[in-house]
């Protein structure tokens, strides 16, 4: 009973096993989950980081625990990391927007941040690659994905500023 509920958790109750693109079909959930929590529920940013690094911090004990006995310790079901890495640059625009910019906006911002996510997802550059190969442990899995999201806020950080500047 208790590897079903650490599956449905590290797999997103599921998405992870849907199949070619699953760290996709993840960041996907995450963008339109976040939408709907932030802008129909109207859930407080600072609300959502304290369950984040609640989510965080469990995430890397339950993915241990999954991967106990598998060789791969980073199996394509587990998408928990997508979710994480995906929040990032999300929640710290919402921070930084305080639900003042329209809907549309919104959206063409995470549509952005969803494909600037999975271009360092999916390429690791350095460091993201360091902890993909270094820490073979539910660390190492959730950190490149923490680095993959901090870089797309640095993107978003630099479009943001050179726009204000110049345009």
């Amino acid at each position: 009973m208790i590897d079903k509920i650490i599956f449905i958790f590290v797999s997103i109750f599921g998405i992870g096993k849907l199949p070619k693109i699953p760290g996709s079909y993840a960041s996907l959930f995450t963008i339109l989950f976040l939408f709907i929590v932030f802008h129909y529920f109207s859930l407080s940013v600072n609300i959502f980081l304290f369950i984040f690094i609640f989510l965080f911090i469990i995430s890397i004990f339950l993915i241990d625990i999954y991967v106990k006995n598998f060789e791969n310790k980073d199996p394509n079901e587990i998408v928990i990391d997508e979710f994480i890495g995906q929040s990032i640059p999300i929640c710290l625009y919402e921070l930084a927007h305080d639900n003042n910019s329209s809907k549309i906006e919104v959206l063409t911002f995470y549509f952005v941040m969803f494909i600037l996510f999975r271009i360092f997802d999916i390429t690791k550059p350095y460091p993201v690659n360091y902890y993909d190969k270094n820490f073979k442990n539910g660390f190492g899995v959730i950190m490149d994905d923490v680095i993959a999201g901090l870089y797309v806020v640095a993107i978003m950080v630099l479009f943001m500023v050179t726009k204000s500047t110049f345009f």
